[in-house]
């Protein structure tokens, strides 16, 4: 149950970084799910609003460096163990500013256990020019555990007129469900001309994508799709589990698009740093 990390980033020498360190393990105890245990270090927090309707528990991340550049490295790691429900979100959105030198890593590992759901549901990450960011998401599902997860990100902020010609993006997402890989998904961009390719982002500055896995997943791609735009699609990957993508001309219209969706595969309790 450690939080060391497997693929270690190189020491840069004279050069500023920011570290951080978290463990979360949530834990049922008579209805509600709550903390058992809890470590954090370095500029990575967790804080944990407190809902007395919701028997849930939802841990808010603040990097508290005020965002990545070259050398940073951070590591989440959260388990939820049987029954319970966690919920994993951020205060703001994250911001992968210019690196003068290797590249920001970002860990996050979630193990989830027999009847448990997770939530992984951060807000943006808005890459910035000469960005260099490394990302890997890990989750490991026992087989009947369930999830919904949301990646959101944006390439520049459109109303701050922000065009990025030089970045860096390696980004890996892999879901097991019962030890088999059950969902994966690799992005590695490192060219502003990349975004414009049709194939890619055909010229959008943001975008999603939506994966849950859970009984109700066929039950409700109808009102999904009901509710995506024309630069939207959503299909069932098996019977429990749906994919949603979406792009956006911008962080605003992703927004519009992605909000009513969360709000129904979360019933209604998708965190409230997302609407402030």
């Amino acid at each position: 149950m450690g939080v060391i990390s497997q693929d270690p980033m190189p020491v840069l020498a004279n050069q500023p970084r920011a570290y951080g360190d978290a463990l979360v393990v949530a834990g049922k105890v008579s209805d509600r799910s709550r903390i058992r245990d809890l470590r954090q270090t370095g500029a990575l927090k967790l804080i944990f609003p407190r809902s007395y309707d919701n028997p849930n528990l939802t841990a808010v991340a603040i990097n508290t460096a005020g965002g990545i550049t070259g050398g940073d490295r951070f590591f989440l790691n959260a388990e939820v163990g049987p029954d319970a429900h966690l919920t994993l979100t951020t205060q703001a959105a994250e911001r992968a500013y210019r690196a003068a030198q290797g590249s920001g890593h970002v860990s996050t590992r979630i193990r989830v256990a027999n009847g448990a759901t997770a939530y992984w549901l951060p807000q943006e990450t808005i890459l910035f020019e000469g960005a260099n960011l490394r990302r890997r998401l890990d989750i490991d599902l026992a087989a009947d555990a369930q999830l919904l997860l949301v990646e959101p990100l944006v390439f520049g902020r459109l109303a701050m007129g922000e065009t990025l010609r030089r970045f860096a993006l390696d980004d890996r997402i892999m879901v097991r469900r019962d030890g088999v890989p059950a969902y994966f998904d690799g992005t590695r961009l490192a060219a502003g001309t990349a975004l414009q390719r049709p194939a890619l982002l055909a010229g959008a500055r943001a975008a999603a994508q939506v994966v849950m896995i859970s009984p109700r997943a066929e039950a409700m791609l109808p009102a999904v799709r009901a509710h995506l735009s024309a630069q939207g699609g959503a299909s069932l990957m098996a019977p429990d589990m749906l994919v949603m993508r979406v792009l956006a001309q911008d962080s605003f219209e992703l927004r519009q698009s992605l909000l009513p969706i969360l709000d129904l595969l979360t019933e209604n309790q998708l965190p409230t740093s997302w609407r402030l």
